[in-house]
């Protein structure tokens, strides 16, 4: 498809849109803070996904991913839980945590007419050397693809710098999953790859809002989906992490609305 085809469907938003936004992605934020004490050995993942809705519903807004999908298999939570080798869309349920486990917990939030989507990965107490080193270049992998972000740059620029750093240390990056516009629809154009080349894709303007949530593995980079429909795990079992972000183009480089 024509780069000019797609440029065509992304919606640049307004200043009343972005404040909008920036509300949601504070509210996303502010859940991922109250979740965080929970995380630990025991907790089941029904446990978080229940806090979560209290949280987000108390704000006065709706989980955004509740009933999202198709209508013969919507999907059953507020929140998705993914742990271990789960990549994302993992489905809460009465899985209790343990000691050396992580979790990427990703959160959305319908608010005054627009979304707000974030995923943050947890460690459970302490996890292995090599899994920590995970955690810790996935959120490096986010950093660096954020970096990217800013007029007259380009979206391949994202993916190639999330590729470069992850593939640079020994990880696999995930290509089925991708970032993705956002705004009064939880998924809008552009699509935001994790992988790819520089200066290759759209051209980044002022008052576009995308994700970008980069998933690397453990291991090998495929993937495969579960008979439920959602959850994704790694076709190798290995471990795999997320961090995400929803970001807004500004004039001089680019706003984190779920900081």
């Amino acid at each position: 498809m024509l780069a000019s085809s797609v440029m065509s469907r992304v919606a640049l938003k307004s200043a009343r849109e972005i404040e909008a936004m920036r509300r949601a992605g504070a509210l996303v934020a502010e859940t991922f803070r109250v979740l965080e004490p929970h995380v630990k050995p025991g907790a089941t993942l029904a446990d978080l996904d229940r806090l979560a809705e209290e949280h987000i519903r108390k704000a006065g807004a709706t989980p955004a991913y509740l009933g999202y999908g198709p209508k013969s298999n919507p999907f059953p939570a507020t929140i998705c839980a993914s742990v271990n080798e789960v990549i994302c869309h993992g489905i809460p349920g009465p899985r209790e945590l343990q000691e050396g486990d992580i979790i990427g917990v990703d959160v959305g939030v319908y608010m005054n007419g627009v979304y707000g989507d974030a995923c943050y990965t947890y460690t459970v107490g302490q996890v292995r050397p090599e899994v920590q080193a995970l955690v810790d270049t996935t959120r490096e992998c986010l950093a660096a693809g954020l970096e990217q972000v800013r007029p007259g740059g380009r979206t391949g620029d994202i993916g190639h710098a999330i590729q470069t750093l992850a593939e640079s240390r020994g990880f696999g990056v995930v290509r089925e999953y991708t970032g993705h516009g956002i705004g009064k629809r939880l998924h809008e154009e552009p699509t935001i790859y994790h992988h790819g080349a520089r200066y290759t894709g759209l051209k980044v303007q002022p008052g576009m809002v995308f994700t970008v949530e980069p998933m690397i593995n453990l291991g090998r980079p495929e993937t495969r989906l579960l008979p439920d429909g959602w959850t994704v795990i790694t076709a190798d079992k290995q471990p795999s992490a997320q961090f995400e972000h929803t970001v807004v183009v500004t004039a001089k480089g680019h706003e984190i609305l779920t900081l």
